[in-house]
């Protein structure tokens, strides 16, 4: 159901009423204030970790990941004939959907600043996979129908210049999804859902993960998740970007689906 209640906030408010950093720093994994060791540290921690991902990811969602994307996919109203980016599409998992419902490969072009995410994803070799960033989208103006960032919003640097990447590169009337695991609003809930992303994630990925850093991963994933700043300030840095119609839909109550247009 749509949320109605935004859960509350986390982190400052923004000196400029927008998102810029989309959550306080971390300091359990670079210090306070050092950009550069943040970008370090997250592009290591996915590329190491690349080859743990899809597991992982299958157990945190309980089997219905593919289902529930594709799903979205189609509330965001992505069909057949558009030019689509996956921004930060990782090992392709959100890609995969597109191509279910679209089948057009030659129509898709994936972005994410990890080699090794992208290293993973096994895609059809018509579909075009850059290297980059969502601050500087490696594509033209005006150029793409449907534009989904899955689960990255928290890892940007900048959402504020992300948004007004985002409206540069959208057609007139295109759409952005963007889909976003988020704290639920009651205390009991998001207690129960750190226990299972903080704790139990991390545990089993020290008997089912080959590398070393993926315990850290996941929980650095919740860490990133209880600090993100709140919907409603998501919603204002996307219309402060010049994107219409911002609105929020929500599933289950933790997954957060993000829609404007351009």
């Amino acid at each position: 159901m749509p949320d109605r209640v935004p859960p509350a906030r986390s982190s400052p408010e923004p000196a400029d009423g927008v998102v810029h950093l989309p959550h306080s720093a971390l300091t359990d994994y670079y210090p306070d204030g050092d950009r550069q060791a943040r970008e370090r540290f997250i592009r290591s921690a996915f590329d190491d970790t690349a080859g743990d991902y899809n597991r992982l990811e299958r157990i945190l969602g309980l089997g219905t990941g593919s289902w529930y994307r594709r799903q979205a996919l189609l509330r965001a109203g992505l069909a057949p004939g558009m030019q689509v980016l996956d921004l930060g599409m990782g090992t392709g998992l959100v890609s995969q959907e597109i191509l279910h419902v679209t089948n057009e490969p030659q129509r898709l072009v994936g972005v994410d600043p990890s080699p090794g995410m992208m290293a993973q994803a096994h895609l059809p070799g018509e579909v075009r996979c850059l290297v980059g960033r969502a601050e500087a989208l490696p594509v033209p103006d005006a150029s793409i129908d449907f534009l989904v960032m899955g689960y990255a919003l928290r890892h940007i640097e900048d959402f504020s210049v992300a948004c007004a990447e985002f409206r540069r590169v959208l057609k007139p009337g295109g759409r952005l999804l963007i889909l976003e695991i988020t704290k639920p609003a009651g205390r009991i809930a998001t207690v129960l859902l750190k226990l299972y992303m903080r704790g139990a994630l991390p545990l089993l990925a020290r008997f089912v993960s080959k590398a070393e850093g993926t315990p850290r991963l996941w929980r650095y994933y919740w860490d990133t998740i209880a600090a993100c700043v709140a919907p409603a300030e998501v919603l204002a840095t996307l219309r402060a970007a010049g994107l219409h119609d911002a609105s929020r839909y929500v599933e289950l109550g933790i997954f957060s689906e993000y829609g404007a247009r351009g």
